[in-house]
């Protein structure tokens, strides 16, 4: 796996960056060895952010935890990142260590003035699926909605959570 380790509003110390690497590395036995991990660390006052984002063929894998101690965090978004490959194992093992990591999605700030205002841009690629897989992407990513191209119509899509526990699909009028 090739772990890139930034620090936002903070320094990484090389003990840090060591630590987080070998915990990290421990999933690296689902995925292809040339797969790329993006690992943000920040402090926001007392609050120590880990996010652990990593892409594969077919769609992205995300972490994040918030704790009072950076040591804490690292333990506990390994932990829900091995917890949520074990729960879609069987469903993600044709991807996972077969087919080559996918590109990172491109994330991008922006800000403009007067009123309510955009804070930020995300841009990732949408590449059709079915609705089970928009499903698997959306709880794979702790997502309450998931925007996709669906694979039967080519129509965009949107899958959400319901508050009952089941989905809810919004599809385009015709």
């Amino acid at each position: 796996m090739n772990v890139t380790i930034t620090g936002k509003n903070m320094e990484v110390t090389d003990y840090l960056r060591e630590l987080a690497l070998k915990k990290i590395e421990k999933l690296d036995k689902y995925f292809p060895q040339d797969t790329d991990v993006q690992v943000v660390m920040s402090v926001e006052k007392s609050r120590h952010i880990i996010e652990v984002t990593i892409p594969y063929r077919g769609g992205v894998i995300r972490g994040e935890e918030v704790t009072s101690d950076m040591y804490a965090s690292i333990d506990n978004v390994v932990a829900k990142l091995d917890r949520q490959i074990q729960k879609h194992k069987t469903r993600l093992s044709k991807t996972l260590r077969y087919d080559e990591a996918a590109e990172v999605p491109d994330y991008q700030d922006e800000g403009y003035s007067g009123g309510p205002e955009i804070v930020r841009v995300k841009r990732f690629s949408m590449k059709p699926m079915s609705v089970e897989e928009a499903m698997l992407q959306m709880d794979l990513l702790g997502h309450s909605f998931f925007v996709f191209t669906n694979g039967e119509t080519g129509d965009i899509n949107v899958l959400y959570a319901r508050k009952d526990g089941n989905y809810g699909l919004i599809e385009p009028d015709r």
